[in-house]
């Protein structure tokens, strides 16, 4: 990750949140965006007018402090200046302000959307909102620790992932903590500070949790057109996809296919070798740069047709086999049940379908490959076959019922 934007509602959410990670990217040479979409002037409500703008300019100080105790006194924050508490009115002028600031971003981190406080509810939604395609999304709970029952089951465990922190970051991070000298001491009248010791107790161990936060829609074609600008965007070449499509082919139990589908063939290297197992091949894509080398690579072969098509619209049956190669996370969770269920009608009676994808999440991407593999193997019209599993990728061939 070269290119990082970061979002807190307040000054000290990043630094509760998240310091051990950016410390780490920022040592690894990322270049770490800031927004600040408050100047947390309203920590406590019944301050008066001057007491407020005097707690945000110190605000301000003590998050630059901060940043200089955890080495990244280079980070400049963009101060959104939004009201503390009343960022709800504000929703779409902060997502355009994040939205120019990550443009180019690989990585966005920014409060947990569900977090129990309104002004992190809205910088979650709008930096994930403002995110560009192309970019790792991850959020991180404050008073999620102290305000929410482990158990509850708003709480995204399953998309949940866990940073440790070495004994020098986690200094670190407790030294920035003290900066925000605002927040640990009474307020101007008398009020409980807002990081109370069991609050510290919390931020000061040697782990921080994320959760992932998957896009919610199909991965737009536009996204695609860009990757393949470049003449070769998935290294077809390399042995890691040669042997991939090996392994997935070798999985096929009968030596021979009468008709295959192959939805998003890409430029069609697995269309090349799936002509030899098959009588006919029909292929197809959305993206032209695509298609055409496709329609190149497979020209000299009689049997084989390449054709501009989308999911779920562009299934053609009956198939003997349908193989869907790395493209099933890519769907909403509308279109990915209207694929399956596309699927499963275009296959003949015993028609297979065979499944390949990439395991580590991809950043584009509505869901993971094994949720996208377990759909197939619980879905009432499919029946499994082969099962392989390695740590890059699955492959599962399965039968219709």
């Amino acid at each position: 990750m070269r290119r990082v934007c970061v979002v807190a509602a307040h000054p000290d959410d990043e630094t509760l949140g998240v310091s051990g990670l950016i410390q780490r990217l920022h040592t690894h040479g990322a270049k770490i965006r800031l927004v600040v979409a408050t100047d947390g002037e309203a920590a406590f409500p019944r301050s008066s007018a001057a007491d407020r703008r005097s707690l945000g300019a110190r605000r301000r100080l003590e998050l630059l402090e901060a940043l200089r105790c955890q080495g990244m006194a280079d980070v400049e924050p963009v101060w959104a200046g939004f009201p503390d508490s009343a960022l709800i009115d504000h929703e779409a002028e902060l997502t355009d302000i994040i939205r120019e600031v990550a443009a180019d971003s690989e990585l966005c981190l920014a409060p947990w959307p569900e977090d129990p406080h309104p002004d992190h509810q809205v910088a979650g939604r709008a930096a994930f909102r403002a995110a560009p395609l192309g970019a790792h999304r991850w959020s991180y709970p404050i008073w999620l620790w102290h305000m929410v029952a482990p158990d509850d089951p708003a709480i995204p465990w399953a998309r949940a992932a866990e940073v440790r922190l070495d004994d020098a970051s986690a200094m670190i991070k407790t030294k920035a903590v003290q900066a925000f000298q605002s927040q640990l001491e009474p307020g101007p009248g008398g009020e409980d500070p807002i990081l109370t010791p069991e609050i510290l107790e919390h931020f000061g161990r040697d782990r921080e949790i994320l959760f992932h936060e998957p896009r919610t829609t199909s991965t737009p074609v536009s996204r695609f057109e860009t990757l393949y600008r470049e003449p070769d965007p998935w290294a077809m070449d390399s042995w890691y996809e040669r042997r991939k499509r090996t392994v997935a082919l070798a999985a096929l139990p009968r030596e021979r296919y009468a008709f295959a589908v192959e939805p998003a063939c890409g430029t069609g290297a697995l269309t090349l070798d799936l002509a030899d197992r098959c009588d006919r091949v029909y292929a197809f894509d959305p993206v032209p740069a695509a298609l055409s080398v496709a329609r190149d690579r497979t020209a000299h072969l009689s049997t084989v047709e390449c054709a501009a098509g989308t999911l779920p619209d562009g299934m053609r049956g009956p198939a003997d086999l349908v193989v869907l190669s790395e493209i099933l996370y890519y769907l909403s969770e509308a279109d990915l049940t209207a694929t399956l269920d596309r699927t499963v009608a275009s296959l003949s009676p015993g028609g297979q379908v065979l499944a390949v994808h990439w395991r580590p999440q991809a950043p584009d991407a509505p869901h993971h490959g094994s949720q996208v593999h377990e759909r197939l193997r619980t879905h009432s019209g499919l029946r499994s076959l082969v099962t392989y599993s390695e740590a890059d990728f699955l492959v599962d061939v399965l039968a219709r019922r």
